[in-house]
């Protein structure tokens, strides 16, 4: 048996309210919200959010290899993947790249890894972005998702797969050249009379191959990035419209790469045993995909639901949103900014800067952070072990608010982190308003970008208030 041995999906903490769009152009915007990435948060980051939560809800079962699938990466010739692979602390020995530049790409990633081979780990994330008033930036959405896939000798499968399609078909319908921020589409109906027969095709091929028929489906996943296609297909695919899953449009936005596997986690997170799940999605072709969940499903616990992290939320402003996108440029704190880092230094930290490892006395037990080799308590040398705090949570036991120090949206936080358990250090904090902050408040621990200077970005761990 192989198929999904764990899932989660990310979902960034704003959300940008689509009237304000209309309000300030006159033009484009629509109800409800779209999910935002803050201006410290890129598609790794992301990935690395959702990757972290697949792997808490994996029961220990580690992956042997690690995909990222990205049309937005944060960098290009340098594989993002080893970032996600960092932080998770992988072995060497497990594999990781990168599946990129389309938003097809997540799902050639994923029937990779349900093909055969080594427990996989596939992450896709995305940064869907537009002209201001233009159906791609209010319809587009931010966000992540991690599917773990390996059969049942690797660990207890949740769903298990039935029948995979796919036809594919040369056509030009939306398209982005490297360099360019932002995509340019054909005209709807071109796109919409290529997309339905390719998407009828693949899902009457994986029916077929599931040996099972349309009404037998539980819950149907349809999606893409032509959503004139999207609303033609559904309904000649044989499914009730009940089944047909919430595409999060109102509440997180279309996030392209990620967008399957996110409504995926949507609907095994809520699954009951024996369900049949129907996967199709449009772009540059069809990708259709089956799975029926198992007895398993009902042991498994989300690390953090899509729902809670869809509750958890707070507007930021149009302004601000435009000024994360680098579509509007604001007056920048009057300091220097900040300089390239080192990656001799880097690298000599690794466990450091991406795993947040600090390291902890044999003897006495004291927890350093950042690692030191001289012991606090008793001065002893050379006599420590490695202490992961990536996943421990503490109280702010101060903080300051400093308007003055170079950030891309300033002000910055600052505070002194206690942890349960022992440790104490000094981080930024994140997702956070500052006028809300008080000492005592509960703060976890997140992958963000700090900054980036001549092209590399200087990722490193900030706090995140401890929500639902």
């Amino acid at each position: 048996m192989r198929g999904i041995l764990s899932a989660a999906g990310y979902v960034p903490y704003w959300r940008l309210d689509r009237a304000q769009i209309g309000a300030t152009f006159g033009s484009g915007g629509g109800k409800g919200a779209r999910a935002v990435a803050s201006f410290d948060e890129d598609t790794t980051t992301m990935g690395v959010e959702a990757a972290r939560l697949a792997l808490g809800a994996a029961g220990g079962v580690e992956p042997r290899a690690l995909s990222f699938a990205t049309a937005s990466p944060a960098y290009l010739d340098k594989t993002n993947a080893t970032t996600i692979h960092a932080v998770l602390r992988l072995d060497r020995s497990v594999p990781a790249f990168d599946f990129g530049g389309a938003v097809r790409s997540a799902n050639g990633a994923l029937l990779a890894a349900l093909r055969d081979g080594p427990s996989t780990l596939v992450v896709s994330s995305d940064e869907r972005n537009g002209l201001a008033t233009s159906a791609d930036e209010s319809a587009g959405g931010d966000g992540a998702a991690a599917l773990l896939v390996g059969s049942d000798a690797d660990g207890p499968v949740i769903a298990e797969l039935l029948g995979v399609a796919t036809t594919t078909e040369e056509f030009i319908d939306r398209w982005r050249l490297p360099g360019e921020s932002r995509s340019k589409v054909w005209e709807e109906r071109f796109g919409e009379t290529k997309y339905v027969p390719l998407g009828e095709e693949a899902w009457n091929a994986a029916l077929k191959e599931a040996e099972i028929s349309a009404d037998q489906v539980d819950h149907m996943i349809v999606t893409g990035p032509h959503p004139r296609a999207v609303r033609s297909l559904t309904p000649r695919l044989g499914v009730d419209a009940e089944k047909v899953v919430d595409g999060l449009a109102a509440t997180v936005g279309y996030t392209g790469t990620a967008h399957v596997a996110l409504l995926l986690t949507s609907v095994l997170e809520t699954a009951k045993p024996g369900a049949v799940i129907g996967v199709l999605s449009l772009a540059d072709g069809a990708d259709a995909l089956l799975f029926r969940t198992t007895d398993a499903i009902e042991s498994w616990t989300p690390a953090r639901t899509l729902a809670a992290q869809i509750d958890a939320r707070a507007d930021v402003a149009y302004g601000k949103f435009l000024s994360w996108r680098g579509w509007v440029t604001l007056e920048p704190p009057r300091r220097p900014e900040p300089g390239r880092i080192s990656g001799a230094i880097s690298g000599r930290r690794e466990d450091w800067k991406y795993g947040f490892v600090g390291s902890k006395d044999r003897s006495t037990g004291a927890l350093h952070l950042p690692p030191a080799r001289v012991s606090m308590e008793g001065g002893a040398l050379d006599d420590m072990e490695p202490a992961p705090m990536a996943d421990a949570v503490g109280t702010i036991a101060t903080f300051t608010i400093d308007k003055i120090a170079f950030s891309p949206s300033p002000p910055i936080v600052f505070a002194v982190i206690d942890f349960d358990g022992g440790g104490r250090t000094a981080v930024e904090l994140c997702d956070a308003n500052a006028d809300d902050l008080k000492m005592g408040d509960r703060v976890e621990m997140t992958f963000r970008r700090l900054f980036t200077a001549d092209g590399i970005h200087n990722y490193f761990w900030k706090g995140r208030p401890v929500r639902g």
